[in-house]
Formats: C-alpha cells, structure tokens, sequence
C-alpha cells in the first residue's frame, strides 16, 4: 500500500496541484513550472540460448517490468540573463533482467541497478547566465527548464550545477527523449559516447555555449563516477571529463535541419580490457570486480575518447529523418553509460495528420552496435562488465528495430505502445532473437 501511494499517489497529487496554480499569468511572469509522470512497462517471451552468464538477458518468459519517474521542473528568473532551475523527481522499479544483457538496454527509464525502490531526490540544481554578443534578441517561450524571456540572439551561455550532461549534447528533433520517444538507449542517445553520470544519469559541473542564430559551440567539464556505475562522484584533477559540440542549423528545400559534430574525453579509474584479461589468467578477481563496478580501483588513468555525428531533418510537414554515428577507442572499461564503442543508428518520425491524429506520432528506428576487438576478448574470456557478460562470446554486432506509435488521449496524456526486435544481445550470435512488447503512459504539462 505504501509504494502504491508513494509511486502513483503522491505524483499525482503534485502535477495537480501544479496544474492548478499554473495559468497564462503565470507563465508569463518570472517562474516556470512544469511535471511529467511516466510509466512503462515491458515483457518478452522466451528466446533460444545456448547459455547465460550474470549479466545475461533472462532467456525464459519474463513477468512484466515496469518503471516509474515523476519529476517536476521550476525555474526563476534570477536577474537581468540569470536562471535558476531546481528539478525534484521520483523514481523506481526495474528494467527486464534487471537492465542487464542487451548494451542497447531496452527501457531509457530504467537504471543500470537492481529493483529500486521509489525514492525522491534532487534531479538538478543549476544556475544559468546568459552574456550578450549584440543587440538582437529572440524569445524563449515558457517550456520545460525554460523561464518565458527575451534572451540575445547572439551570447555566450553558462550553466553551473547538477545536470544530465545529456541535457546539453547529442540533441535530436525525432530521437532524444525515452519519455516521449523511442525507448531504446542506442536509439535516443549515442550508445559510443559513455557520458559521465552517476547511476541516475546527473552529473556536477560547467557548461559553456557559444550561441549563434545558425550554429553554437558547447565545451563543458563534469566529474564522473568513482566507481563503474556508481551514485557518487569524485572531485580531483585525476578524474574529469571534457565533451565538445559543434551544431549547426541549416535549410534543405525550405526543411529545417541540424548537423552536429561532438568529440569528448574522459580520464578516470578505468582499467583497460587489456589488464581484465590478464586479470581472467591471473584470477585476479579485484581488477575484474572493478571493470564490472563493484569495488573500487586505486589507480587512476584509464582514458576514453569519443566521436560522434548527430542529423535530425524535416522531411515534410509530417515527416522527419535521423541519424547518428559514433565511435569511441574501446580499450579501457566501459564506466558510465553503456558498452558500445561504435554505433549507427536511423529512422523516421511521422506524424499523425494523414489519419486524422495530428498530436500522435509513429516513430521507426534501428540501431546497430559494436565493440572493439579488446572489448570482445574480455567478454569471450569470460569477463563482465556493469551491463553484459554472458561467460562466453561468439561475437556478433547486436542489431536493434524498435517501432512505436504514441496516441494523444489527452491535452496532457498520450499513452504508446513500443516493440523492440534484438538481433545478437549483448553481441552474442549464441543467444536471440528478443522479441520485446512494452507500453508506456506519460503525463506532462
């Protein structure tokens, strides 16, 4: 009864009362408030395998996972260009499998943890500046982490706090936001790009961006974790991470469009595949408990460094293109993210205005997703890290189609049904093909 009132409950009782105080006044006045619920839930049907390891995907019939977060987003506006937005959310329950066994995870709601039990915390806490390069301006209407305002068109923009690095890298028009978009990691995001986050997916640092009317420049630094998969972050000069942005806006036959370039560093406790093999020979079991995060290394110096290219074009009124590539070294554990070190992924967006559902949206997406060959030594030796390991490996790319179609009930609720297809799980042609049937209700205002 408890988790039911915590979990259903209680966000509820918030995003009403939100909806109730907000009004047009509001919105135009010096705060922003915004909340979102989601709910998904998944299931698949059992599928061959030869065998399984820790971090495998169940090959029998799993029961239902569901995942739940609610999060609510207030800004102020501070002084003359100056922000702050404060993001409290709930969050819980379990990905299948416990969000193990497939490196393009199935559900972007879910944790690279156990069962969680719902729990409130602080999602972000940032300030933001904008400095101005001249005297034009645009507007900014009233949105999510977005306070109505008059910004120049042409600035250096600061943020400085608690965030999803994501916030500000890798953006897509089509597929961005496993809320209201496709649920697979390697579809909404670049699986390559291991970003610097805690468990949760938030991170503590700087953020500078160079904005222009047709393209911006971002660099920022952030901590990452102490530990492979970690809640809490580390503060030294041995552990950081660098990521690099170059967008640029454009126009195809009258189309918009956004071309984006992205580079990134991260230096942290990673040990490289290299020593977790040896470590498999030696039975070193403390190295190998730090590649799969958990223990912690005292060694510091394990760099990882990424590349990746990111297009999102508007077709026609109703149909829009993406498409992204990535790359990343693969020679030191995967430490934040997923274990991807090379990537591509595309699809479509369709609205629904042909069949008379203008706010519904059918999205068709795949992805398929590889690793290095020091990467794939470790996993065939046996080793694990924080997401897959079967024991064994007979490599394969592993080879995703997700399609979905997500129906407006609502001004604010749209209900999607989402089937996923995985080819080589974990990148193993021992096991699979994964049929995986989900369902997610979303609440936003």
């Amino acid at each position: 009864m408890k988790l039911v009132l915590v979990t259903i409950v209680l966000p509820l009782f918030i995003s009403f009362t939100v909806f109730a105080q907000s009004s047009d006044t509001a919105k135009k006045s010096n705060w922003s408030d915004h909340f979102q619920l989601t709910v998904i839930s998944q299931r698949h049907p059992s599928f061959p395998a030869k065998y399984s390891g820790a971090n495998s995907l169940s090959d029998s019939a799993e029961p239902t996972a569901t995942s739940l977060t609610a999060t609510l987003f207030l800004g102020r506006k501070l002084w003359k260009g100056a922000f702050f937005y404060l993001n409290p959310e709930v969050s819980g329950g379990n990905g299948l499998s416990f969000a193990k066994g497939v490196a393009g995870a199935l559900n972007g709601e879910t944790y690279r943890v156990g069962e969680v039990a719902p729990e409130v915390f602080i999602a972000r806490a940032y300030l933001q500046q904008n400095i101005p390069l001249g005297p034009a301006t645009e507007e900014m209407p009233d949105g999510i982490n977005q306070v109505q305002s008059t910004l120049p068109a042409n600035r250096i923009t600061i943020t400085a706090g608690k965030f999803a690095i994501s916030d500000f890298y890798d953006d897509n028009s089509y597929s961005k936001d496993p809320r209201t978009q496709f649920f697979n990691w390697a579809l909404w995001a670049n699986g390559s790009w291991d970003y610097p986050a805690n468990t949760r997916g938030y991170t503590y640092g700087l953020v500078a961006e160079l904005i222009k009317p047709a393209w911006a420049l971002r660099l920022s630094t952030v901590a990452v974790p102490r530990i492979a998969n970690f809640h809490l972050m580390e503060y030294n000069i041995h552990a950081h991470s660098e990521t690099f942005e170059f967008q640029h806006t454009l126009s195809i036959h009258k189309r918009k469009g956004n071309v984006r370039f992205m580079a990134s560093g991260t230096v942290s406790r990673s040990p490289s595949y290299v020593a977790g093999i040896n470590a498999i020979a030696d039975k070193n079991t403390f190295l190998l408990n730090v590649i799969n995060g958990s223990v912690e290394n005292n060694q510091y110096g394990g760099s990882k460094y990424a590349l990746g290219l990111n297009i999102d074009q508007e077709i026609s009124n109703d149909i829009g293109f993406f498409a992204r590539a990535g790359w990343n070294d693969g020679k030191y554990a995967s430490w934040a993210f997923t274990e991807i070190d090379r990537t591509i992924n595309g699809g479509f967006s369709i609205k629904g205005n042909r069949w008379k559902r203008a706010k519904d949206v059918l999205g068709i997406g795949t992805a398929i997703n590889g690793i290095s060959g020091d990467h794939q030594q470790f996993l065939k030796a046996g080793g694990y890290g924080f997401i897959i390991g079967d024991s064994k490996l007979n490599y394969g790319l592993e080879s995703i189609i997700e399609a979905y179609y997500s129906a407006a009930l609502l001004k604010f609720l749209w209900l999607t049904l989402d089937y996923q297809f995985v080819k080589n799980p974990g990148y193993n042609k021992d096991r699979g093909p994964v049929n995986v049937f989900g369902v997610r209700a979303h609440i936003e205002w």
